[in-house]
């Protein structure tokens, strides 16, 4: 069994000597690369369920989600510019509009929207996730371990949201076979 405190010491250790004089690897550049697109994409998406939805809460819980995806795309995109990276391209923004002047067949339901950007917040989990077991340099690890951090923070508030209005899709439960139904 590993020591934990010489696991800990080790890690702070890397953290403290920098490596950031080293170049980055092809993996870290995709990352970065794929990250940034994503936040991209999620902007819109999200302007998008901001100028549809009429529920205050959710209304809010988009705007949380913003402000988040903002912050971390300007991380990333002066870390990325700092280190050479060519910038994904990024789609334009969503002009603000009036929910109600949305036709029926055209508006999102609060329920899709939600579970939309749901779907966008675990993608950009698991996208951190694999970002931060790939590094090597101990700075982009750390950025992508923070975004991940700050991502999981922000899907706990949405799910609760989520559950408290009957948006969540469960899938069914598993019965093994020759056992007692709940």
């Amino acid at each position: 069994m590993e020591n934990i405190i010489e696991t800990i010491m080790d890690t702070l250790k890397s953290i403290r000597v920098q490596d950031e004089a080293q170049p980055l690897h092809v993996g870290e550049v995709m990352s970065c690369w794929i990250y940034l697109a994503g936040l991209e994409l999620a902007k819109v998406s999200v302007q998008a369920g901001i100028n549809t939805t009429t529920d205050d809460e959710l209304k809010a819980i988009l705007e949380e989600d913003m402000k988040l995806g903002t912050s971390q795309r300007e991380r990333l995109h002066e870390f990325m510019l700092k280190e050479g990276i060519t910038l994904p391209p990024a789609p334009e923004e969503m002009p603000i509009s009036d929910p109600n002047s949305i036709p029926p067949g055209v508006k999102l339901t609060d329920d899709v929207i939600a579970n939309e950007l749901s779907l966008k917040i675990i993608s950009l989990i698991m996208r951190a996730a694999g970002a931060a077991s790939e590094s090597i340099r101990t700075d982009v690890g750390l950025m992508f371990i923070q975004f991940q951090s700050e991502k999981l923070a922000f899907a706990s508030r949405l799910k609760h949201l989520m559950r408290k209005r009957g948006w969540i899709k469960v899938p069914p439960f598993y019965v093994p076979p020759g056992s007692r139904q709940p």
